[in-house]
């Protein structure tokens, strides 16, 4: 008769204060063959405080790949597996996707032990509105990517949601501040559930002098209010700067008539015609004009 596959559980972990681990975490711990985690020292901490003496491995974007085979083998075995994160819910800017679609993939059932979350304590103590919001992560440090989520941030016009690095919290609200958003409400949430929690409220124009001035310390989540709905004489020179931007750096008028499309919602025609505007590079309009 075959054995009948273990389960792999997704369990949520403290992000600061350990009395935040819930008793039904600290049983799944207990029960399941493995513990997987990011970094085997920081859970052992947690490990010891609960009193669980189950194995730890490690987890982690660098060895995921090569790892996730056999933990699915030993899940179709017959094991429990459990999966945590160095803080908070698993999979949220933490590795562990490949293996949960691996599991589900084999068959193998997947369980969340739901617990503590930075961002959704963030949004919840942010006083902003919680009702939609979208969860941005970890924004890149440079190039495409980030003036393409800047921009996508900038035109939400609901509630976002994004972890930082302290050293980068105020350029990036400066960023967002310099593409119109500098009025909008936001709060930054550091050092959540720990003995320093702070959350500091204002808006992105105002948080982002004083963090330029003050860089945060310990770990950080930014809730930014959404954008009202947006002046079309503004939208405008917002897209035609970015089309010359986009046009000094070398990109072709095709590709920028697609980006400022897909950045500002604009129709093909007006896209295609801002960018055929832009055949040189000199004499960048200012983006608050």
């Amino acid at each position: 008769m075959p054995t009948a596959a273990g389960t792999l559980y997704l369990v949520s972990t403290p992000i600061g204060n350990l009395a935040d681990l819930s008793p039904r975490a600290a049983e799944t711990l207990r029960g399941v063959q493995l513990v997987l985690a990011e970094d085997t020292r920081h859970a052992r901490i947690l490990l010891d405080h609960a009193g669980v003496r189950t194995a730890v491995a490690s987890h982690h974007e660098h060895n995921e790949a090569s790892s996730t085979p056999g933990i699915v083998a030993r899940l179709c075995a017959g094991e429990s597996v459990a999966l945590v994160s160095d803080a908070g819910t698993p999979l949220l800017s933490d590795p562990g996707a490949r293996l949960v679609r691996a599991a589900i993939d084999a068959g193998v059932t997947v369980t969340p032990i739901p617990g503590p979350s930075a961002l959704l304590a963030a949004l919840v103590a942010s006083g902003l509105d919680a009702s939609r919001f979208t969860f941005f992560g970890f924004l890149e440090r440079r190039g495409a990517d980030r003036t393409s989520a800047l921009a996508e941030l900038a035109a939400l016009p609901h509630t976002a949601v994004l972890y930082e690095a302290p050293a980068r919290v105020g350029a990036t609200l400066a960023a967002l501040a310099a593409l119109g958003g500098g009025d909008r409400p936001a709060a930054v949430a550091r050092e959540l559930t720990k003995k320093f929690e702070e959350v500091r409220r204002g808006t992105v124009a105002e948080l982002a002098k004083y963090y330029e001035e003050t860089a945060p310390r310990g770990e950080v989540v930014l809730v930014i209010g959404g954008a009202s709905a947006p002046d079309p004489s503004a939208q405008e020179a917002q897209a035609r700067a970015r089309a010359h931007a986009l046009r000094a750096e070398g990109r072709r008028p095709r590709e920028v008539a697609a980006m400022l499309a897909k950045e500002f919602g604009l129709a093909r025609n007006a896209a295609y015609k801002l960018a055929h505007e832009t055949e040189t590079a000199s004499d960048v309009p200012p983006l608050n004009p």
